[in-house]
């Protein structure tokens, strides 16, 4: 166990919370700005990412995908080009999932995509419901990363597929520089002006910071029972697409 895994870093740091009852109040608080906040502060190349992320999962064909994390629903929406029967997204913020329900609604995709309030680390789902599994920027929110990992891949049948979509720290000149400087100083400010939350916008750098990136999230995810675990990086190390099967 890595340093990195011990430290739990929260959004409002309350004693009397665990770390995640204050991430579905932090996403419930940011809920109505989300979708804005979120493809203007990426510029909008997180969309760009879930769609190499999706491709990954074209050879297994998958039927049945489950997206966690799923916020208002951008994952499972790109998911759609797999033509699969159903996805199903899941989330702690109930603010998130109605958001994203009006949006499957809207895109009239909601007899495919049913959106759901649960918990990343005790999924109601049998053993091998799915054939696929996306994850988009929300392991790094997990309470219990290994028990979050192992309960993803109890819902994945034989020979399914994960996707999971993170941030990570570049580490080549001039991106190492450009994106420590725009996460810590620039992300914060323009969160907290746009969502009102000062703390949610302050816990993204700190989170990832935080989280075991590269070869040691590869070695908790073959650790907790995945096989072929491969990663790559896009626009240059910001984010991390890990891939592996069951």
């Amino acid at each position: 166990m890595t340093e990195k895994q011990e430290k739990v870093v929260k959004p409002y740091n309350q004693d009397n919370k665990s770390k995640k009852e204050e991430v579905a109040e932090m996403f419930n608080n940011i809920s109505e700005k989300y979708d804005f906040l979120n493809h203007f502060l990426s510029l909008g190349i997180d969309k760009l990412w879930r769609k190499k992320a999706v491709k990954l999962l074209k050879p297994i064909k998958p039927k049945r995908i489950i997206d966690l994390a799923t916020g208002t629903g951008d994952f499972a929406i790109e998911a759609l080009k797999l033509n699969p029967k159903e996805i199903i997204g899941v989330d702690i913020s109930d603010g998130m999932l109605e958001k994203g329900r009006v949006k499957m609604k809207n895109k009239k995709v909601d007899h495919i995509i049913t959106m759901m309030n649960g918990d990343s680390e005790n999924l109601p789902f049998d053993d091998g419901y799915f054939d696929a599994l996306t994850v988009g920027f929300g392991v790094r929110n997990y309470e219990n990363l290994e028990k979050g990992l192992s309960e993803m891949l109890r819902v994945l049948r034989k020979d399914g597929m994960a996707v999971i979509l993170e941030f990570s720290k570049p580490k080549k000149f001039p991106i190492k520089q450009l994106f420590g400087f725009y996460s810590k100083n620039i992300i914060p400010v323009l969160g907290k002006t746009i969502s009102k939350d000062k703390a949610a916008y302050a816990y993204l750098p700190e989170s990832v910071d935080a989280f075991p990136e590269g070869e040691d999230f590869k070695n908790i995810l073959t650790k907790v029972g995945y096989k072929n675990v491969k990663s790559k990086l896009v626009s240059g190390g910001i984010a991390t697409i890990y891939y592996g099967t069951k």
